[in-house]
């Protein structure tokens, strides 16, 4: 179990995802994606939950939601052997930490074992995700937000700036989401921009 969990809040100028150095080998002391072995009778979302917050120090009440991107069966993938990795995504909400390092997809330094490879696949799937999946997108938007902050959480996972009018349509067209007619200043110089929210 290896998962990519993300973070997005208020604060934040992109998403980012959380990476740790190893404890124990192999690849001890290298960064890698948190990830635990899946215990016995435990499910998915368990073990996810449980490797976000042993490994990154994320309090359980902080991950706010968890889902399932891929299985990765490369049979050299681990040292050790052949082990299948089952690739988890998580979004965290604000919380205080020291054990992890956020990074945005653009910046990833070199992971052990095949960690890079599993967030090139998940970035790209969590792209697709985004404004489909309405349990991955409100974890991480909120239930209110800047049409500014849209823009960067596209830009993020996408790793380009999207169309204003295409995003626009997007959002106009999830259900339950709507423009408020309010707008917010987001910089000192900048034009205020328009919020969506959730029903």
């Amino acid at each position: 179990m290896d998962v990519i969990a993300l973070r997005y809040g208020p604060d934040d100028p992109t998403a980012t995802l959380g990476i740790a150095a190893r404890r124990w080998e192999p690849f001890a002391g290298a960064l890698a994606l948190p990830g635990v072995l899946l215990g016995l009778g435990e499910r998915l979302a368990e073990a996810a939950t449980r490797a976000v917050h042993t490994k990154l120090g994320v309090p359980a009440d902080a991950i706010l939601a968890v889902g399932q991107v891929a299985t990765f069966d490369e049979p050299n993938r681990d040292p050790r052997g052949p082990t299948l990795s089952i690739a988890m995504w998580a979004v965290v909400g604000p919380h205080e930490s020291d054990t992890a390092t956020w990074v945005p997809f653009d910046a990833v330094p070199h992971l052990a074992f095949d960690h890079n490879q599993i967030v090139a696949t998940a970035r790209d799937r969590l792209a697709d995700m985004l404004w489909k999946d309405l349990t991955f997108t409100r974890a991480l938007t909120g239930d209110e937000f800047t049409a500014t902050r849209a823009v960067g959480l596209t830009t993020a996972l996408h790793g380009a700036k999207p169309d204003a009018g295409n995003l626009n349509r997007t959002l106009a067209a999830l259900p339950g989401l709507s423009r408020t007619g309010e707008r917010v200043r987001v910089k000192a110089t900048g034009r205020p921009a328009a919020v969506w929210s959730f029903a």
